[in-house]
């Protein structure tokens, strides 16, 4: 089994007939899937999505792919094929259409559809080409095959790359439940097929690879939704993700079987609701559905709402329920029914959701005290089946942290494929398909590209570590006004600290530090402003750290007297 090396250099120039594959993100995050694959001097891009930040990520809204890598060759880009519509594989095609907004972006009915109104919030027009199951597609040297795959969202397309270095099948994200509500299951006859001809290389989903057995089939929840609907006494406040069309259907049967109405809550949620009905892959009985002024004259018992929210996410309206910010006051006798996954990363802000909910009296029903969840993932049983359906030559494990990669590549291994033909990548690792065999070669950069506001890219690093000191440590102003000619202090300096413990007298033993720093200064002919202030903030640093055990962040200020 190959893994990525730390110490891996810039990757060679691509042999001549070989494929290449980048993913620049997916691999070691589940959130901002983007795989490049290179060919015959060509680029195909799969996805290109956005991952949410973590509680160490303040003032970020959502982490995008690393373009470096690919910047100086947009127009080589023949395509950007999208799997399906969720936010974590279509959240990032319009800060990638920024930079050249005439990529076709390819995918199915509903997956255009969601990105289309995204597009338009952004002004963005690209030309679009939509496929179904069964197509074929030529983008320059690349031939694309869509095949059916079932997930939790509709609509949901595997896509087989067949070029002349061999042929490369991604799964996508995918399940294999029997019992769909759309009845439209995964086509696994179509990936014996692919397997019959040769599949060369499979990406595939990792995300439930540690989970054993198979998921659960969607249909199985229905019992659990439609007994909350049927016993609640007051309002019903379903979350869900606001693209999962399959769970929000059967909120919208229950509701309607138990003679309650319906409003959507939230611009995504309305917003996505609204096509997937136009489209009709969300059948809406007559009237079940309500604006906000008819929900006010109806009884408490007859109203359900659907938000969004259930990923504990700050701006999303549950938690804002729940901290009070919100139109809708919960309070006793209504129920939270959170319809999701708890994304790893999210438990705490979920749980505190869930505790704010309670407090108000809400009875909370979620995934660990009901089964309304089941996953949109392929478990290790049906990921096992595929192998050995598709008997693949080279292997290489995608979306997910890197302990679901090893736990895919394992299951791999064990169905018959050749170790030394499992590929562990992680972001930015460069893999060639090079005369039927895949092997690591090198690297690409491929760090977090945070979009804060407007803008993307200009919080680095090193300005959340400053984010973070601010929060954890506080910050104090040295203002000191320097006597130009003796290099002493003029006057006393001013402290001007915030979220740094400290009353009148906190910063009198730190004027002699400075007073010494600037006097060793003066010795050794510093005079410059910015190399003093340099001087005092380290002063001040290790003189909060060693009496105060703090590291806040200096802001020195010298200004000559």
């Amino acid at each position: 089994m190959s893994h990525p090396h730390p110490e891996l250099k810039a990757a060679p120039p691509l042999p001549e007939g070989g494929l290449r594959v980048t993913a620049l993100g997916g691999l070691g995050e589940i959130g901002r899937n983007m795989t490049v694959f290179e060919h015959a001097g060509k680029l195909l891009i799969v996805d290109c999505g956005v991952l949410f930040p973590e509680e160490n990520q303040p003032g970020v809204d959502v982490i995008l792919p690393d373009f470096t890598s690919i910047r100086d060759r947009l127009d080589d880009i023949v395509a950007i094929v999208l799997t399906h519509g969720h936010e974590d594989h279509i959240g990032g095609v319009p800060y990638l259409l920024r930079e050249r907004s005439d990529i076709p972006v390819v995918g199915s009915k509903l997956t255009l559809a969601f990105l289309e109104a995204k597009l338009k919030e952004h002004g963005i027009r690209p030309p679009t080409v939509r496929v179904r199951e069964g197509d074929r597609r030529g983008f320059g040297p690349f031939d694309c095959e869509f095949v059916a795959v079932n997930h939790s969202i509709p609509d949901g397309l595997a896509v087989a790359l067949r070029t002349r270095a061999g042929m490369v099948l991604h799964t996508g994200d995918f399940k294999m439940d029997q019992f769909p509500l759309d009845d439209r299951i995964t086509d696994l006859r179509a990936f014996a097929r692919l397997g019959e001809e040769g599949v060369d290389l499979f990406l595939t989903d990792s995300t439930n690879a540690e989970v054993p057995g198979f998921t659960t089939s969607e249909r199985e929840l229905n019992p659990a939704i439609e007994q909350v609907l049927r016993t609640a006494p007051r309002r019903v406040i379903v979350s869900s993700f606001a693209s999962h069309v399959h769970r929000i259907q059967q909120v919208l049967d229950a509701a309607h079987q138990h003679g309650r109405k319906v409003a959507f809550v939230g611009r995504s949620m309305v917003r996505n609701m609204g096509i997937a009905r136009d489209l009709g892959y969300l059948k809406v009985p007559s009237g079940l559905v309500v604006n906000a002024k008819e929900l006010e004259k109806l009884p408490d018992h007859r109203i359900t709402l659907v938000c969004t929210g259930s990923q504990g996410e700050p701006m999303a309206a549950l938690s804002r329920m729940a901290n009070r910010d919100h139109a809708i006051r919960i309070g006793k006798g209504d129920t939270v029914l959170l319809a999701s996954s708890l994304i790893p990363g999210n438990e705490n802000a979920i749980y505190r959701v869930i505790n704010g909910l309670t407090r108000w009296g809400a009875n909370v029903v979620h995934k660990g005290n009901a089964k309304v969840h089941v996953s949109g993932h392929a478990s290790a049983g049906e990921l096992v089946y595929c192998y050995n359906i598709v008997r693949p030559r080279n292997v290489m494990p995608v979306h997910g942290e890197f302990r679901h990669l090893r736990a895919n590549a394992d299951l791999a291994i064990r169905t018959g494929v050749d170790p030394d033909r499992v590929v562990i990548a992680e972001d930015g690792v460069v893999v060639d398909l090079v005369d039927g065999r895949a092997s690591i070669v090198g690297k690409v950069p491929a760090g977090n590209v945070y979009v804060d506001g407007m803008e993307v890219g200009g919080a680095t690093e090193a300005s959340l570590k400053d984010r973070v000191t601010l929060a954890q440590e506080g910050v104090i102003t040295v203002v000191a006004l320097v006597d130009a000619d003796t290099g002493a202090l003029a006057e006393p300096p001013d402290f001007l600290a915030r979220g740094f413990v400290h009353d009148e007298s906190t910063f009198e033993p730190v004027i002699p530090v400075i007073e010494k720093t600037l006097a060793t200064a003066a010795q050794e002919g510093v005079g410059d402003a910015h190399q003093l202030e340099q001087l005092i903030a380290r002063a001040v640093g290790n003189w909060a750290f060693r009496t105060h055990r703090r590291r806040p962040l200096i802001i020195p200020v010298v200004i000559d007297a």
